[in-house]
């Protein structure tokens, strides 16, 4: 068995073959899942450093960032929400897994097998596919998922662009798999699967030849992010395209792609960012006559109506033009600087606390993250440039003073605590 704590440090090299599912079994298997490093924890520098290879690759080549800075920020901050919930239990996909692994499983592969650590890279890829598919076509799903597609911009930032509440359902088209193969190496193959998806969104990398025909590349999940009607509902693969193209779903990159959702949300919120399309299937269900057309709202397809294909129909899909401008904040470039500071600051302040939530009170951890959600919402309004955006700041501020006096939180420069006291 490994020791647990050989595996807390991850090299350069290992860094950067986790961002591309180039482990190797005999690094990565594990007894058990208390042993399993948290790779997408440990990924956070290597998530900062290709965007910034993004970035300088952009410039080069267009002489231009590869997105706007309102649009990442968003992207980056429901990455931030969508992990919170990790401060304060395993995730339900990890919970349910052992559950049912302790209860109902019928054999059990060995852990350290090569075979065992292959057949759930295929395995967990598959079952990500028929997750990813029907988070498309199950309106209930979609309005999760929906978050990841808000973005109008395509580069890396928008892979961070996560849903809070998507991995409640995701857990069931997984759970199969712990009927005979152990949760320490389906947590791996879990995060390994996710983190191969980071750098496939991007625009910096073209065509990669001979490669398109097996894995998923940048261009394929290009397609998967536009909303001209020839990408809808098309490349939903996690890590390998062979499911897209044995169940039909495979579309090779054409014509420019448009990015973003079908009906743009025009906003910067966090919270309108994840939870607007609840209120909408909320407020259609109501509005929709019937018991079955109400059922239908729910497990239908996001383009189903009264009358029409459970999937709905393609002519109802607006026309893109390619001329499309994406929504953009009105704020100053001032407040914009001011915003990418302070979400620096939360940064620091987001991984200052996972790095610390053993040693913190339950107490403490709430109030931090109360603090989080506080930051990132009067970041949204600034951008939105909300009438009430300058008092939720002098809130936010207000809440960081009140917190450091009572030792729920610290200044990272030790030096800015006399400042602090005086204020």
């Amino acid at each position: 068995m490994k020791n647990p704590e050989a595996q807390q440090d991850v090299s350069v090299s290992q860094g950067i073959r986790i961002m591309f599912y180039m482990m190797k079994p005999n690094e990565t298997s594990f007894r058990t899942l208390e042993e399993v490093p948290d790779y997408v924890k440990k990924a956070t520098p290597f998530f900062i450093s290709l965007m910034l290879l993004e970035l300088a690759v952009s410039w080069i080549r267009k002489g231009k960032p590869p997105g706007r800075v309102d649009d990442s920020l968003t992207s980056m901050s429901a990455g931030i929400l969508s992990r919170l919930p990790r401060l304060f239990s395993r995730s339900i996909e990890l919970t349910s897994y052992v559950y049912i692994w302790e209860n109902y499983r019928l054999i059990g592969l060995p852990w350290d097998s090569p075979w065992t650590w292959y057949l759930t890279f295929l395995a967990v890829d598959f079952g990500y596919y028929w997750f990813h598919r029907m988070a498309h076509e199950v309106n209930i799903m979609w309005a999760g998922h929906q978050t990841h597609h808000s973005s109008e911009d395509y580069n890396l930032s928008t892979a961070l662009r996560q849903s809070v509440f998507q991995v409640y359902t995701s857990w069931i088209f997984y759970s199969p798999l712990a009927l005979f193969i152990p949760p320490s190496v389906y947590a791996v193959h879990l995060q390994f699967n996710l983190l191969y998806q980071f750098w496939i969104h991007t625009e910096v990398i073209g065509n990669l030849g001979p490669l398109e025909l097996i894995l998923n590349t940048p261009s394929h999940h290009r397609v998967h992010h536009g909303r001209n009607r020839y990408c809808i509902d098309k490349n939903y693969a996690g890590t390998l395209i062979i499911w897209d193209r044995i169940f039909g779903t495979f579309e090779a990159e054409s014509e420019k792609v448009v990015y973003g959702l079908t009906h743009p949300i025009n906003t910067f919120e966090p919270f309108k960012v994840q939870f607007h399309y609840l209120i909408y299937i909320w407020t259609t269900f109501w509005a929709t006559p019937g018991f079955f057309n109400k059922f239908s709202v729910i497990f239908k397809g996001p383009g189903w109506s009264p009358g029409k294909p459970r999937l709905g129909l393609s002519e109802d899909i607006p026309e893109v033009t390619g001329k499309e401008v994406p929504f953009s904040s009105l704020a100053s470039q001032l407040i914009k600087i001011y915003a990418v500071v302070q979400f620096a600051l939360l940064l620091a302040f987001y991984e200052d606390t996972f790095a610390d939530k053993a040693a913190l009170s339950q107490v403490t951890l709430l109030l931090r993250v109360c603090f989080i959600l506080l930051t990132l919402t009067s970041i949204g309004l600034l951008l939105d440039q909300r009438p009430k955006a300058a008092l939720v700041e002098t809130l936010r501020c207000l809440v960081f003073l009140t917190l450091w006096r009572f030792g729920h939180l610290k200044p990272f420069i030790p030096s800015l605590s006399l400042a602090f006291e005086i204020s």
